[in-house]
């Protein structure tokens, strides 16, 4: 295998985010579980995105882990490496973007880094250093309240400035319109900053980002930046359109959806959804309480409706319901409950003979694939902006047809299509 771009993703929905824009672009593009073991498995392709659930653990693990990919994705022959974050930055003030990307900078060493969340696409641009969703401040957006990593501060070089060792300039939107070379200006006098925040509200700002980006051997930033830099890539004869796609065949099977995502996107997505599909609702509470009770009463139901069609398990509420939860039985201890709820009942229903399985929510569906043990996953069609059908290849479970979706991606009518699509 010899790659041309290798990417580090802090949770599995990003990387698949990050992988569906990737061949979208025209790279043949892989998504492996964590780093691989046996490197002659694996297909030939341009990029490989390495899924790591480190987002939300200790900042030393998330170092180590984020390390260790570095170091695997140069032996490919990676000669740029993309640090893969969320288009809401979501991190606290103790990390796990500031030290992840300081370690990196430091293996690599890189110059002042370009970081850039933007995903214009789904509504994520940066102006004058401050994150907007649509036409709102991050901090005063929906999205703000994410219940492991809440995103108060919508200014990134604040926010990366008390996370990182480093400085921390802003390159604004006046000097990203005139070009590459005037970006390349900027940071020549950053005075040897670590980071800097750039200005993007379009997608041709991310194009010019890319460019800047590929002359050093690090970035960081969203989906958006990852498609801008394959396509860079492409424009430079580093990789060729047209490679192996994900398999075809008829969409097909039992088919399962878990939604534990309570973000408002999910909640309308869930809505619509129970009006055609059978669905159980999962109380939290009693996954805290009786977390055995609970979940075999979630795949005795599925499995009793299996044959019949899709079945849908949700556990997302309102944002207020999930306060109440988290303030009397803690934040940890109500994520783990429901992740490991769902991890158990996506195994269960495997066994049972789901082969299509569509999971909402970032730490939901970490859970749930690391308890499939999937191994690695080839890009198939897209079903929304930065969600697109993976295909499991090596494993238990090879061939297994998922969907892996942030919270807020998609539309109203998200799982419908999926099911249509996988």
């Amino acid at each position: 295998m010899r790659i041309v771009l290798g990417c580090i993703a802090d949770d599995y929905t990003g990387a698949s985010d990050l992988a569906s824009m990737l061949s979208l672009a025209g790279l043949r593009t892989l998504q492996t579980i964590g780093v691989p073991h046996d490197v002659a498995r694996l297909p030939e392709t341009d990029a490989v995105v390495v899924s790591l659930k480190s987002r939300s653990i200790a900042p030393a693990e998330a170092v180590r882990q984020s390390l260790e990919a570095e170091t695997w994705l140069r032996a490919q022959g990676a000669g740029h490496v993309l640090f893969k974050i969320c288009s809401t930055f979501d991190s606290t003030d103790a990390g796990n973007i500031g030290p992840v990307l300081d370690a990196l900078r430091d293996k690599a060493g890189a110059g002042t880094v370009l970081v850039n969340p933007s995903f214009p696409e789904n509504g994520r641009s940066v102006y004058q250093g401050h994150l907007f969703v649509g036409s709102m401040l991050l901090q005063e957006s929906p999205l703000k309240d994410h219940p492991l990593n809440p995103m108060r501060d919508s200014d990134l070089v604040r926010v990366l400035s008390r996370q990182s060792a480093h400085s921390v300039i802003l390159v604004p939107l006046a000097v990203v319109e005139q070009g590459p070379d005037a970006v390349r200006a900027a940071l020549a006098r950053s005075g040897g900053a670590g980071a800097a925040i750039v200005d993007s509200v379009a997608a041709r700002h991310l194009d010019a980002i890319a460019e800047v980006a590929l002359d050093g051997p690090l970035s960081t930033g969203a989906s958006g930046l990852g498609a801008s830099l394959a396509r860079a890539l492409m424009a430079r004869g580093l990789a060729q359109s047209g490679g192996a796609a994900a398999p075809q065949g008829e969409a097909g099977g039992k088919a399962a959806i878990l939604a534990g995502s309570c973000s408002a996107a999910t909640l309308r997505q869930i809505a619509r959804a129970e009006q055609e599909i059978a669905c159980l609702h999962l109380d939290a509470g009693r996954l805290l309480a009786e977390p055995e009770a609970a979940r075999d009463h979630a795949v005795q139901w599925g499995r009793a409706r299996l044959d019949g069609g899709p079945v849908l398990i949700a556990s997302s509420d309102t944002p207020a319901s999930v306060r109440a939860l988290q303030e009397q039985h803690g934040g940890a201890a109500v994520g783990h409950a429901v992740e490991h709820a769902f991890a158990e009942i996506a195994a269960s229903l495997v066994a049972a003979g789901v082969r299509r399985l569509i999971v909402a929510g970032g730490e939901t569906s970490g859970a749930v694939v690391d308890r499939l043990r999937l191994e690695a996953f080839l890009i198939g069609t897209s079903i929304a902006p930065g969600v697109p059908v993976l295909h499991s290849v090596g494993g238990p479970h090879n061939g297994l047809r998922l969907a892996l979706k942030s919270g807020n991606f998609g539309g109203d009518d998200f799982f419908e299509r999926a099911l249509q699509l996988t």
